[in-house]
């Protein structure tokens, strides 16, 4: 699975989460490396760095500044699911890596200008 050039938008969050709908990550591959800039609703500015899997399984680090200032990462390990359209959603497990240690899921599906 490539996830080169592709869009996701947030679907589903955990109370302690900030990514919404509003926020869009845009994606980068290359080879096993994945990247990704992101922004939108509580989020003013993030990017995200880590590994895809042959299974396309996804495992990241992520990092970025929220609409309160604060900078915040954390860790978030993905599966994806393919859609009948096409899309991906990627099903999440994250955790946020400071004071709080809070853990949480979120989906995130693949937006196209179709979508949009």
């Amino acid at each position: 699975m490539n996830y080169h050039g592709r869009k996701f938008a947030g679907v589903e969050n955990s109370s302690g989460g900030e990514v919404s709908g509003q926020t869009v990550f845009h994606y980068e591959q290359e080879g096993s490396v994945l990247r990704a800039h992101y922004s939108g609703g509580e989020v003013v500015s993030g990017v995200l760095i880590g590994k895809v899997y042959d299974n396309g399984d996804l495992e990241f680090r992520y990092n970025h500044v929220n609409d309160d200032w604060s900078i915040r990462g954390g860790k978030c390990y993905s599966r994806p699911e393919m859609l009948e359209d096409g899309r991906i959603r990627l099903h999440e497990q994250w955790q946020w890596q400071d004071e709080s240690s809070e853990k949480g899921t979120s989906i995130v599906e693949e937006v196209t200008n179709e979508t949009v």
